[in-house]
């Protein structure tokens, strides 16, 4: 019986390098044919470039000299070869690019493919197998990866736990923690004047909101502005009402005091424009009020401050405040407001001393408003001429419930107020927040007189 022919038994794989035993026809791990193995050649003398090629292989012709043209590059692979039976190996060129049959890196320095690339014999790569093609061919990239991942690189941080991302409804994703709104806190300063509100630590959102600037009138006298709202919370849309009425009444402010109106003047047309701009938030369609009978129109309190030509002019509807605090810590004090609520009225009425109003549950409840189902409105108006230097605090309930008579507010001031009006409005703040923050609060502090800094406004 004819036996195949014996091979000296390899110590590895040719295609894989996996190591093999004695007498194995093909390879355990890849399953490469070791029979058709050539024998190690033998060993050849190095020849040199001058002397003649090997019998039996047809070099190609050099170019003639006179061309001018350098020599074609010639690679190994452009010689015809025979595999270890003497079969002649397969074309496998499609071009005359040189790079097309080399394998590593490409002129560009990316790597390169061996499929279609004939190899010299004895390589170790099998050219008698057809091309197959890819299994699982690579698809083209989404580009809503991209946004996503830009997305997910600009989504906002949980300020609670610091690594969930935070929902379109304010809530992290990962520990479902409520995020702080955008008037949470708010800080501003325009000029000399400057105010801070806070939501507080009861309540879920902030229904205060202020309005601070600087101008000049007409004999360009230096002019100071500070409105405070604090929204009704048993009416719809509270914070949308003292956002409304800040605004337009320091707009009105700030546009009437540069024509030459009295402060006086302007702060009455300020409140009145401000309710209203209230009162337009109550303008909705009859069906709304159907499928909701028992809610109120948006309400709010008013209070204001204007600091000009030697004068404080203040005006409120409802229970916000104004204090004066004089630089002079031993000159007394003062409260300027008197309040449009059921402790006031009692105290007014003389049916009960103003600690006793104040200590009733039905102390904060308001008489005076801004809002369509508003009593008829009067706003309140008074101006002063303070003899010597100092701050005027205009605030929210959420800070006088901490500080309420003149001399406890004139306490927990800053000395430098009038220099640092920012820094003591969040003094202010956070004493109301240390002292509990039941409410939201609202503070601005506005320098008496008002320094010159120029004209404009904020």
């Amino acid at each position: 019986m004819s036996q195949m022919p014996q091979q000296a038994a390899l110590p590895k794989c040719p295609s894989c390098a996996e190591p093999v035993e004695s007498g194995d026809l093909f390879c355990g791990a890849c399953g490469y044919d070791l029979s058709v193995v050539p024998a190690p050649p033998q060993d050849h003398p190095t020849l040199t470039m001058t002397g003649s090629p090997g019998d039996g292989v047809d070099w190609p012709a050099p170019e003639p000299e006179s061309s001018g043209s350098p020599p074609a590059v010639h690679l190994p692979a452009d010689l015809p070869g025979t595999d270890s039976g003497g079969t002649p190996l397969p074309e496998h060129r499609t071009g005359t690019d040189p790079h097309e049959h080399r394998t590593g890196t490409d002129p560009h320095g990316h790597e390169a493919g061996t499929q279609g690339a004939p190899q010299p014999a004895g390589a170790g790569v099998r050219f008698d197998r057809p091309a197959e093609p890819d299994e699982y061919p690579l698809q083209a990239p989404d580009p809503r990866l991209a946004e996503n991942t830009a997305a997910e690189e600009s989504a906002q941080v949980c300020v609670a736990c610091r690594s969930g991302r935070v929902d379109s409804d304010g809530y992290c994703e990962n520990c479902g923690h409520a995020q702080p709104r955008e008037r949470d806190r708010v800080e501003r300063e325009s000029g000399p004047v400057a105010a801070v509100s806070d939501r507080g630590l009861r309540h879920h959102r902030n229904e205060d909101a202020f309005a601070v600037g600087h101008t000049a009138l007409p004999d360009g006298t230096p002019a100071t502005v500070a409105i405070v709202c604090d929204g009704v919370s048993s009416a719809t849309r509270p914070d949308d009402a003292s956002a409304a009425a800040s605004q337009a009444a320091g707009d009105t402010l700030l546009t009437a005091l540069p024509r030459g109106t009295h402060p006086q003047t302007a702060m009455h047309e300020a409140i009145v424009a401000a309710a209203q701009a209230v009162n337009a938030l109550a303008e909705e369609p009859a069906t709304a009020r159907e499928h909701a009978p028992h809610q109120n129109a948006p309400a709010c309190t008013i209070v204001g401050a204007v600091v000009a030509s030697g004068l404080l002019v203040v005006g409120w509807v409802g229970d916000s405040r104004v204090y004066w605090v004089p630089d002079d810590r031993s000159a007394p004090p003062a409260r300027l407001t008197e309040d449009d609520s059921w402790a006031a009225q009692m105290v007014a009425a003389g049916l009960m001393s103003e600690a006793e109003a104040y200590a009733d549950e039905r102390a904060h409840a308001i008489t005076g408003w801004l809002g369509a189902d508003a009593y008829e409105l009067e706003p309140h108006t008074a101006s002063f001429k303070p003899d010597r230097s100092g701050v005027v605090v205009v605030c929210t309930d959420g800070l006088w419930n901490y500080a309420e008579t003149a001399e406890e507010m004139s306490e927990v001031v800053p000395a430098d107020a009038a220099a640092r009006p920012l820094h003591s409005a969040r003094v202010l703040v956070g004493h109301a927040l240390d002292g509990g923050g039941h409410d939201n609060v609202t503070v601005a502090v506005v320098p008496f007189p008002a320094p010159s800094q120029g004209a404009g406004s904020a």
